[in-house]
């Protein structure tokens, strides 16, 4: 693993709590609710999707776990393939000054390359929504069931690497709820410890 791998993925408790406390969207309980303004300007808000299962993508497009996991087209396939069954939301929080931060218009443009099809990409350069649900890198994975509740907060996977080749023996922990969650039954691995780069609150 590269040094510069290495310090993107290690992310002492100090660092993610100096851009203000993170709460938690806690497996169980109710999903902290939120009205973000996605790439297009609309406002976008959890009670619009009432009724519907909802997984948010933290996600930058920056990050090389990011990317192992676009390049290999893993995550354009479950937005795919559960189209029509949940909603997929992409969440941004990076903070508008931070040297990664990346223009909507870009965003798009970058989206449409990759053949991303999220239901709505979503600006939070506020960090407020990222901070209530605790999100601390990219990609930080979480799943809302139709109730509002959260079932699932953690990883996409058990290859903590920016590895595209590492896809071939991951177990992926999205996929794995979501076929859960179609086949009415509960979550088997709710929650986990994330892995990729910090997110640059503000």
């Amino acid at each position: 693993m590269s040094t510069r791998i290495a310090s993107l993925i290690a992310f002492p408790l100090a660092s993610l709590f100096a851009a203000g406390a993170l709460a938690a969207a806690v497996v169980g309980q109710p999903a902290p609710a939120f009205s973000v303004k996605d790439i297009a300007g609309k406002t976008v808000s959890l009670a619009d999707f009432k009724g519907k299962t909802v997984v948010l993508e933290w996600h930058n497009f920056g990050c090389p776990f990011v990317q192992k996991h676009y390049n290999s087209g893993n995550m354009q396939g479950m937005q795919k393939n559960f189209s029509g069954q949940v909603v997929w939301l992409a969440v941004n929080s990076t903070e508008p000054g931070h040297q990664d931060y990346v223009k909507p218009a870009a965003i798009r443009k970058k989206l449409n390359e990759m053949g991303a099809v999220p239901a709505a990409y979503l600006m939070d350069e506020s960090g407020e929504m990222g901070k209530a649900y605790g999100a601390k890198v990219t990609p930080h994975m979480f799943i809302v069931d139709p109730s509002g509740k959260v079932v699932y907060n953690g990883a996409i996977d058990d290859k903590r690497s920016a590895d595209v080749k590492d896809m071939r023996t991951a177990n992926n922990f999205v996929f794995a709820a979501l076929m859960d969650l179609k086949n009415g039954k509960p979550v088997a691995i709710a929650s986990n410890a994330p892995y990729g780069c910090t997110i640059k609150y503000r």
